[in-house]
């Protein structure tokens, strides 16, 4: 990988980005400041201790990837035709993706905030995906009356904060997401227009094609968390 424009004489050494960005008439940020780049890099020293996994593969051919080729579920399927079905696919790709980044993990593991100070766990990725799953599919374009699994305005980020190293929070949190998942499975199933609309919360319509696009961009970003969890959990990398 090519060297990061920050390393070498950056905001490790001189603190030459401020002067630069000053001249340029750029406002200063985190990462810009002298003093905040001290506290980010003390930081992550903090964290690197002799606790650190080595990082590793299940992969005979390719050390950056999850596994082989030809072992992945998520290549499975023949190639897709058509807008639906390659939305449909992408969705079931990063769905699989997020079951496999948990795979083969105790529930202290699964609800280990990895990364530090950040409150994420993989545990917590799951209830949030339930929530996530639920709220699009049952009730926005199922118009159900259904109300949050952990979400709650009364204690904030449940769905993280509750996410405890317990098994029976752990079964639970895998049963009301693959509830969710069956949930919109079978409502899609039954969807043939991806112009059908559902109403949101505040009153406007949503297109279920802007709904599963933003589904993939929900799970596919919360894939990118899991990397950085699951590596720092185990060393287990791969895409």
């Amino acid at each position: 990988m090519p060297d990061s424009p920050v390393s070498g004489a950056g905001i490790a050494s001189e603190h030459a980005a401020p002067a630069d960005l000053a001249v340029l008439g750029l406002p200063e940020n985190l990462m810009t400041a002298p003093e905040a780049a001290d506290r980010m890099w003390g930081m992550a020293e903090e964290i690197s201790d002799a606790s650190v996994p080595e990082r590793w593969s299940a992969s005979t051919e390719h050390p950056d990837m999850w596994m082989d080729p030809g072992d992945d579920p998520r290549f499975a399927n023949p190639e897709t035709d058509g807008e639906r079905a390659n939305l449909l696919d992408y969705l079931r790709g990063y769905r699989l993706t997020m079951e496999m980044k948990c795979a083969g993990l105790d529930a202290d593991q699964l609800a280990c905030r990895s990364v530090p100070p950040s409150t994420m766990s993989l545990l917590g990725l799951v209830r949030h995906m339930a929530d996530v799953e639920r709220r699009w599919f049952r009730q926005v374009m199922a118009g159900a009356d259904a109300p949050p699994l952990y979400w709650s305005d009364d204690v904030p980020d449940a769905d993280w904060n509750g996410a405890a190293a317990d098994p029976e929070v752990v079964e639970r949190a895998w049963r009301d997401w693959r509830d969710e998942v069956a949930f919109a499975d079978a409502w899609l199933a039954g969807a043939e227009d991806l112009s059908m609309l559902g109403t949101t919360q505040d009153g406007n319509s949503v297109a279920l094609r802007e709904v599963l696009v933003h589904m993939i961009e929900e799970y596919a970003r919360h894939c990118g968390h899991a990397d950085l969890l699951r590596e720092r959990i185990d060393g287990r990398v791969g895409q």
